[in-house]
């Protein structure tokens, strides 16, 4: 059995950097996106088991991203956990309506974002 793929989505590129990081240690593969055009690219490209998409992106911000993959029917199965600063109900309930699977405030505790990705992830 391979590596489970995450793609993670960060404009700042030192929380890409550092979550690349903690996930490579935790045993996954790691492919980085800084915006939403390479995200959605990646996600085509390298498949993806989960993707950790942050919402304030450069070009196409998080939650058309999270929208375009989940009505796509080759990508629609791929889990996406919003990682993000922007934290009212308001922009939760965005995510949950254009498709996310979880939500992660900013800032976040390493070991909670590791334990979402085991939920999703065998």
């Amino acid at each position: 059995m391979g590596k489970n793929k995450i793609l993670v989505v960060e404009d700042e590129e030192s929380l890409l950097r550092l979550e690349s990081i903690l996930l490579t240690s935790k045993g996954y593969d790691v492919i980085g996106a800084s915006n939403g055009q390479q995200a959605l690219d990646a996600v085509i490209s390298d498949r993806p088991d989960l993707v950790l998409l942050d919402i304030m992106l450069p070009e196409i911000d998080g939650f058309e991203v999270c929208n375009r993959i989940k009505n796509n029917p080759e990508t629609k199965g791929i889990p996406v956990i919003m990682v993000t600063a922007k934290k009212t109900g308001e922009d939760m309930a965005r995510g949950e309506a254009v498709g996310a699977d979880w939500y992660i405030t900013k800032p976040f505790k390493s070991a909670m974002v590791i334990e979402t990705i085991q939920r999703f992830l065998p």
